[in-house]
């Protein structure tokens, strides 16, 4: 298979989790395609007893959080479309596809190349290899589907880039129609957990992390233009907790109580 070098850890934590939770507590999340791929996957993650029951749910979590906002856009939007921005080896699209949804897969080239020797595209699934904050994607997706609603999902993307940056993305994103965009981030608090133990535990202490969101609405008046929150919860107030260990189910209910991690949907035209 191709090498992607430094970004495999991170490209392959989601999946972990997403194959936790399927063996061991479905009712968060069940991905029977996460675990047909178990055994294609590095065994030495597998085998990375660093994560705690926390880490690997809290990565599952956001997967089913995702998959919730897929299907209610899905609902009001038959014919939308679905762009997963930094897609890594996300199958959200096995879970949530309802058989006429256009897909679009972008991310670096070097993980591109790497998910369509583990992942080939689908039926409807377009994979681009590009740079997120780079408008190449988003024009090659509307010359294609020049009307169509679109809502973007980002999952664990934005944290390791500047405000600035995201609020840029924002800004440009709003130039190409009915655009909406979800995506998990943390309280001010929740990035200095993220930051002292989190990343440790996933085995990416070094890595930086910027982002951060105290207000959605502040996040908007800030993007400006059209932009408009529809939605600001809490990560975990739609997770089924029964089954799971009890420090598991008190560090995901003490997030929530200060808000520290939390799912944010934007609509940006």
């Amino acid at each position: 298979m191709s090498e992607i070098g430094v970004v495999e850890d991170t490209l392959f934590v989601p999946m972990i989790g997403r194959i936790y939770a399927s063996e061991h507590c479905p009712a968060i999340l069940y991905d029977e395609t996460a675990l047909s791929l178990k055994e294609k996957l590095p065994s030495h993650l597998l085998q990375n007893d660093r994560q705690s029951q926390y880490t690997l749910l809290a990565s599952a979590s956001r997967s089913a959080n995702m998959d919730r906002c897929i299907r209610e856009f899905l609902e009001r939007n038959p014919e939308g479309v679905i762009v997963q921005l930094g897609c890594g080896l996300e199958t959200a699209f096995y879970r949530n596809d309802n058989g006429k949804t256009h897909w679009y897969a972008v991310d670096l080239p070097d993980v591109i190349a790497y998910r369509k020797e583990l992942l080939p595209e689908a039926e409807r699934e377009t994979c681009i290899a590009g740079d997120a904050f780079d408008a190449a994607w988003i024009r090659q997706i509307r010359e294609k589907e020049p009307s169509a609603p679109i809502l973007i999902t980002a999952s664990g993307l934005f944290y390791y880039f500047t405000e600035e940056k995201i609020h840029t993305l924002f800004r440009m994103l709003q130039n190409y129609g009915a655009v909406e965009i979800v995506f998990d981030t943390v309280n001010r608090s929740g990035m200095m957990m993220m930051r002292k133990k989190y990343m440790k535990e996933v085995g990416h202490e070094d890595a930086e992390m910027f982002f951060y969101v105290d207000s959605a609405a502040a996040l908007a008046e800030a993007v400006g233009g059209t932009a408009e929150v529809l939605a600001e919860e809490k990560y975990y107030c739609h997770i089924n907790k029964r089954g799971i260990n009890l420090s598991t189910r008190i560090n995901m209910t003490v997030s929530d109580l200060l808000t520290m991690v939390k799912m944010v949907h934007l609509r940006l035209q």
